[in-house]
Parts: C-alpha cells; sequence; structure tokens
C-alpha cells in the first residue's frame, strides 16, 4: 500500500514544518505550500490523500482553495485556523472540509484527526461493492432506522435529525446549522432541544455490544455521525 501523501498548506512556515516533522515520524509523505495560490496550481497537478488546510493565507484564502479543490475531488479536507467564530466554522464546512481544528492545537490531535479522517475515507466501501451488508439504512417512509439488522422507530424530527448526520458521516454538524435546517421554526427551539433529541437518539440506536457510539459529540463545534467499523 502507497504511504499516504498528505499537502499541508499553512502560510507560517514554522507551524508547517512541526506539522511536517510530526506528519513524517508517524509515517506519512508531506508537501507543503505556504500560499494559497501555490496550493491551487499543486493541487490542480496532484492527488493528495487528505489535505491540511489554512483558512488565512496569501494569494488565495483557504474557503476558496477549498472549494475549488471540492469541485475537482473527494480529497478528505481538515481545515487549520485561528478564527473561531461559528459563521467561520459553518461555511468551512458547508465547502466540504471533512473536519475543522482551531489554533492553536496540539500537533499530536492533528495528527490523530488525520488518521481517524483517512480511515474512515479509506474504508468507506464502495456502493457497487457486491454482498455490501448496510449496518445502519434509513426509511423515510415508514421514518425508521434499520441498526445490524433491528428496526428501530423515530419521529419525524429525530428522523430528520439523524438523516442529517448519516448523510455525512464524520462530518461536524454545528448546532445552530442543525436549527437552521431541521426545525421549521428554530426561533421557538434552542440548543437545549438539539441536545435532548440528540439524547433521545442515542437511547434508540444502541448497537449489539452497547460499545458503538454513531452520534458522537465534539466539544464546542456540535455533533457528527460516525459510521460503525466494517
Amino acid at each position: 500500500m502507497t504511504t499516504p501523501l498528505i499537502c499541508i498548506v499553512e502560510d507560517e512556515p514554522e507551524l508547517a514544518q512541526l506539522v511536517d516533522d510530526y506528519l513524517c515520524a508517524s509515517g506519512y509523505r508531506t508537501q507543503q505550500c505556504h500560499r494559497g495560490d501555490d496550493a491551487e496550481a499543486w493541487l490542480k497537478d496532484h492527488q493528495p490523500d487528505l489535505i491540511l488546510l489554512d483558512l488565512m493565507l496569501p494569494g488565495m484564502d483557504g474557503l476558496q482553495v477549498c472549494k475549488n479543490q471540492r469541485a475537482r475531488s473527494d480529497t478528505p479536507i481538515i481545515m487549520m485556523t485561528a478564527k473561531v467564530e461559528e459563521i467561520d466554522r459553518l461555511l468551512g464546512l458547508e465547502l466540504g472540509a471533512d473536519d475543522y481544528v482551531c489554533k492553536p492545537f496540539s500537533p499530536r490531535e492533528l495528527v490523530a484527526r488525520v488518521k481517524a479522517v483517512l480511515r474512515r475515507t479509506q474504508s468507506e466501501p464502495d456502493s457497487t461493492t457486491p454482498g455490501k451488508a448496510e449496518m445502519v439504512s434509513l426509511d423515510e417512509q415508514s421514518l425508521s432506522v434499520t441498526l445490524f439488522g433491528e428496526t428501530v422507530a423515530l419521529t419525524t424530527i429525530e428522523f430528520k435529525l439523524f438523516s442529517l448526520l448519516f448523510s455525512h458521516p464524520g462530518r461536524i454538524f454545528p448546532r445552530q446549522y442543525i436549527l437552521d435546517n431541521i426545525y421549521q421554526d428554530y426561533r421557538v427551539v434552542g440548543d437545549r432541544t438539539v441536545d435532548s433529541h440528540i439524547k433521545k437518539l442515542r437511547k434508540k440506536l444502541v448497537t449489539p455490544d452497547d460499545q458503538i457510539d454513531l452520534i458522537r459529540s465534539v466539544y464546542g463545534s456540535g455533533y457528527k455521525y460516525e459510521a460503525p467499523p466494517q
């Protein structure tokens, strides 16, 4: 198996080299780009296995690089930024980022996230693979989820919420995004309503060994669906 290639797009050379060192120590190949336009030119001719992308870049900002890359391929993207406002987090994810890391961050944590995203994206089976056993599937007509062969009935809101998370495994959905897209009038509900429905979903979606948490909380960010291991 070819060693995964990670493209590091970061305008601070010292930080880029620090991340580079940690990734290389973990067995990855790396490519550094310190400008957005340089990254755009390199990505047009190369296909990395994952991109670590800073938001604020000279030449072309990270959101535009992300948008352009998404038009070319589905390469996993982890955005890195010191901007922590909700609108930036939401915009980055809507453009196709797979994860979002706020500076300052631990290089070890970043490497762990890289491993997690690669493990998830590289292990996702092709939908055309014969004999694929869907461990989790949704039925919109009956508002139910089939989990390891067992059918679980959900309420309309629970089904919409789980469908949103399920449609993008690993993607973090902020509470505000959930409020805006799931609830018909989000002005009469709040974060606690989302948390309450997530709690109810977790109780209903119990895996056979009760060891797999399908819905994960990401502190300060929101919620995401974690596909069970094959």
